[in-house]
């Protein structure tokens, strides 16, 4: 679910740089990167997958 996140960031800075449009002075083209990076790195730590695999180790 976050790399999708991440995709429409990505997405969504590539259309604001093309445009050479802004969201305003808080939301520009490199915030959107960061949290693109920020998303996709919480998506390799495993955080929001849907499913858990928590196993009891045997003993």
């Amino acid at each position: 679910m976050l790399a999708i996140i991440a995709a429409v960031s990505f997405g969504l800075a590539l259309i604001l740089d093309l445009a050479k449009a802004a969201l305003g002075d808080v939301i520009t083209v490199n915030t959107l990167v960061v949290l693109g990076l920020l998303l996709l790195a919480l998506h390799m730590a495993g955080i929001g997958s849907r499913s858990v695999n928590w196993r009891r180790a045997r003993r």
